[in-house]
């Protein structure tokens, strides 16, 4: 991308009026989607994203400035921009810049970009029409095959030069049913940090399946009743409860400012016991996997609550710098030109020892959320409010009809607490999460778990 040497003129002059840290980010990024709709292939399209941003600090205070411009002299303007914005000063900062190579853990078998878009179009429709076959009542599917080819170069003033390429696959399938009572939607989108040689695990076929299985089933099924009642939320994407009404207030962008339900409670008992929960941006191949963060930290696995007592943060350099603490390989961004913070990785409550036969008969009456939604939190407070996609009364001890319009309501501080059983089935969920430096990619995931009280809202 841009030379070593052009990097650290760029640099020296992002420190010339006294900064005393300063970091260049580039990126070329190629997002390759497929779309289907209606019987036919509605779209293809590539949207590229190339450019830089350079960030500077000084104390407590942070400038960013992007350009679309990577030559040397738009380079350049865009140090001074920051430079000036900083405030004045003389450097001090002898910038010299050395290349470290983090190597891959994430390796890539099928490049995207050297499969036709026929062969492409072939794995897709076999996951639409699998959806589109599944029932009669199907009325609509719509289905898209995703690839991202992400490659970043990072600069900074403490001498670190370094590159990184990511890719990315995920195939999502969304289906809609109408037995007569109004439509119910169904939806899975299983992604990978990996090239088309996904599809060798992931079968396309099963996406669609299981996008119409989940909205057959809604579309036959009677309201959730609201009630305060236990919960078994299922593995896999079950995970975004604590993702979105933990996983948030545990960033240093929410901790640092005291605007966490979690801010000062490092070393004390925050959840049951039970709960053991990590966030990994190692793990071979999950969506959510990095090499480095986006300030050109290694990844790492962070446990972040241990046997129900919080551990630690995920922490960006400005979050860093104000709690004295150091980065964890949490800082990401969804271009250059978002200024980047603490976001999670792969994020998930650890398998424990209870059996999922016994989750389940341990409850007399309660509900059974076998597929979560989207939702709502307040980082500050934790309280949120998540929809259940597919969800099932359970009455004595068995998982009976199913039930639709379910949501599940609380506090995180609270739902942490009252999680009194954990399987041994860990899976996990693909997604994206939104925040202040955009969307990225994120995995959640959790066993099979029992919360001993929770607001159900329903009719």
């Amino acid at each position: 991308m841009i030379s070593r040497e052009i990097c650290q003129r760029v640099l020296q002059k992002a420190v010339s009026t006294g900064a005393d840290y300063a970091e260049i980010f580039a990126e070329n990024t190629v997002n390759h989607a497929i779309s289907m709709i209606a019987n036919n292939v509605d779209s293809i399209k590539d949207t590229v994203i190339a450019g830089a941003a350079v960030r500077v600090y000084k104390g407590l205070r942070s400038v960013m400035a992007s350009t679309v411009d990577t030559s040397e002299e738009g380079l350049l303007r865009c140090a001074e921009s920051a430079a000036e914005a900083l405030g004045q000063g003389n450097a001090a900062i002898d910038i010299v810049l050395k290349e470290r190579i983090f190597g891959d853990v994430h390796p890539v078998k099928t490049v995207p970009s050297s499969v036709s878009n026929r062969e492409k179009v072939a794995i897709l429709k076999e996951g639409y029409f699998a959806a589109k076959e599944y029932d009669t009542c199907i009325t609509q599917v719509s289905g898209t095959l995703l690839d991202v080819d992400h490659n970043i170069l990072l600069a900074t003033s403490e001498g670190l030069y370094t590159q990184d390429r990511q890719i990315r696959t995920r195939m999502a399938i969304s289906a809609v049913a109408d037995k007569g009572d109004g439509t119910q939607t169904g939806f899975f989108g299983p992604g990978r940090r990996m090239g088309l040689e996904m599809f060798d695990t992931v079968v396309p076929r099963e996406v669609g399946l299981k996008a119409a299985k989940q909205a057959v089933t809604m579309a036959g099924a009677g309201y959730c009743p609201a009630k305060v009642m236990p919960v078994a939320i299922e593995n896999g994407f079950g995970g975004v409860i604590f993702h979105e009404a933990c996983g948030h207030s545990l960033e240093a962008s929410s901790v640092a400012y005291g605007q966490s339900q979690f801010a000062g409670k490092l070393g004390q008992k925050i959840a049951n016991e039970k709960v053991t929960a990590i966030d990994d941006g190692t793990i071979p191949n999950s969506w959510g996997s990095i090499n480095i963060d986006d300030e050109g930290h290694s990844a790492q696995k962070n446990i972040l609550i241990e046997n129900g007592i919080l551990k630690s943060y995920m922490i960006d350099n400005m979050g860093g710098r104000r709690m004295g603490m150091a980065p964890t390989g949490n800082t990401r961004r969804q271009s250059y030109k978002y200024t980047p913070t603490s976001r999670m990785t792969n994020t998930y409550i650890a398998p424990g020892e209870d059996r999922n036969e016994d989750i389940i008969a341990s409850i007399e009456y309660g509900l059974y959320a076998a597929s979560m939604g989207g939702g709502s939190v307040n980082p500050v407070t934790g309280e949120f409010n998540f929809a259940v996609n597919e969800g099932y009364m359970i009455r004595n001890g068995k998982i009976c009809e199913p039930v639709r319009g379910a949501s599940l309501v609380g506090k995180g501080s609270e739902i942490i607490q009252n999680i009194d059983m954990v399987g041994s089935d860990l899976d996990m969920g693909t997604g994206m999460c939104g925040s202040s430096s955009g969307s990225v990619p994120t995995n959640v995931g959790q066993p099979l778990i029992r919360v001993s009280t929770i607001t159900v809202g329903g009719r």
